[in-house]
C-alpha cells in the first residue's frame, strides 16, 4: 500500500502500510532487546489512557506502534526522514520530522514525553529539554532512555568492529545518570532510575549489529543504522536464519536477569515537570 500524500511533507497522512507493519512486528518479536526496552517504557508510562502523549526518536516506528496501542492520543517525531516516513507507514497520522532544537507542537500540550534513544544525537540537548518542559503540561512525565557509557573491554571491541559512537550517529557516548540529572536541571524532579541491558544483551546486539552491517553495506543515516521500511523485504531470507538461533538470541538475553549488580548499559529515568 503506497503512502496517499507527499513524503517530504512532515505533516502528512500517510496510508498505514500493512505488510510493512507485519514486518516490524515480526521483527520486534524476534529482538530481546527491543521487547525490555518497551517494558520498560512502559513500567514508566502506566497507562497513557484518556492522556495526550508524544515519542520521540523511536527507531523504526514499532515502537510507536506499540505506544499507541497501549490507548491516549500519541504524536510522533524524529530527526531522520526516512525514519519518519517509517513510522508514518505504521502509525499514518501525527508523525513529524524535527531538527533537534524546536518541537512543532503548542505550550502545554502533553500529558507526557517519551524520548527513546534520541538525546546522544542532538547537539542542543540543552535547547531540546527546555522544549520538552515548554510543551509539558504542569506536573507532566518526562521519560529518557538513553545509553550509559562506561569505558571498557567490550567497548573497545565494538569500537574495533566499527561500532563506533560516529557510525550509530551518536553526538556523544550517552549520559551517566549525574550528567542526565544535570541536563534535567531544576525544571524536572527525577522519581524513578533504572538501568538495564547488561553485558549478556551487549554481546547479542554487538553480533546483530555486526551481521546487519554486513548485509545493508556501510551507509548510515542521523540515527544511525535503523532496520527501516525498505530494508525489511531484502531481509526476508535472513529473518528466516535468524529465526532458527532466536533461542539462543532469547537466552542470552535472559541472562542479564541473574547479573543485576553488573552495569547496565541503557540509562531510563522518569522525571515530572516542576
Amino acid at each position: 500500500v503506497a503512502s496517499t500524500a507527499s513524503e517530504s511533507d512532515p505533516a502528512v497522512v500517510a496510508t498505514v502500510d500493512s505488510e510493512q507493519t507485519a514486518w516490524a512486528r515480526k521483527l520486534f518479536s524476534r529482538s530481546p532487546l527491543k521487547q525490555r526496552k518497551f517494558r520498560m517504557l512502559c513500567r514508566l508510562l502506566g497507562s497513557p489512557s484518556g492522556r495526550v502523549c508524544l515519542d520521540v526518536g523511536s527507531d523504526n516506528g514499532v515502537i510507536s506502534l506499540l505506544l499507541r496501542e497501549l490507548g491516549g492520543e500519541w504524536s510522533s517525531c524524529d530527526l531522520d526522514e526516512g525514519t519518519v516516513n517509517s513510522i508514518r507507514r505504521l502509525v499514518g497520522e501525527r508523525v513529524e520530522q524535527i531538527d533537534g532544537r524546536v518541537l512543532p507542537y503548542k505550550d502545554a500540550q502533553f500529558d507526557a514525553i517519551a524520548i527513546v534513544d534520541l538525546l546522544e544525537h542532538i547537539e542542543t540537548d540543552v535547547q531540546f529539554v527546555n522544549e520538552c518542559y515548554r510543551t509539558l503540561r504542569p506536573g507532566g512525565m518526562l521519560i529518557v532512555n538513553v545509553p550509559n557509557p562506561k569505558q571498557g573491554l567490550w567497548r573497545r571491541l565494538r569500537y574495533s568492529l566499527g561500532q563506533t559512537d560516529e557510525v550509530h550517529g551518536h553526538l556523544r557516548p550517552g549520559y551517566t545518570l549525574k550528567q542526565l540529572r544535570e541536563l534535567l536541571g531544576d525544571q524536572f524532579k527525577v522519581d524513578q532510575v533504572y538501568s538495564y541491558s547488561r553485558i549478556f544483551s551487549e554481546v547479542i546486539d554487538t553480533v546483530i549489529t555486526f551481521g546487519v552491517d554486513l548485509l545493508k553495506g556501510g551507509s548510515h543515516g542521523k540515527k544511525g543504522r535503523i532496520v527501516g521500511d525498505g530494508d525489511l523485504s531484502k531481509l526476508k531470507k535472513s529473518f528466516a536464519m535468524y529465526n532458527t538461533i532466536y533461542p539462543f538470541v532469547w537466552f542470552m538475553a535472559k541472562l542479564d536477569d541473574c547479573v543485576p549488580f553488573l552495569h547496565g548499559n541503557m540509562l531510563i529515568v522518569r522525571a515530572k515537570k516542576q
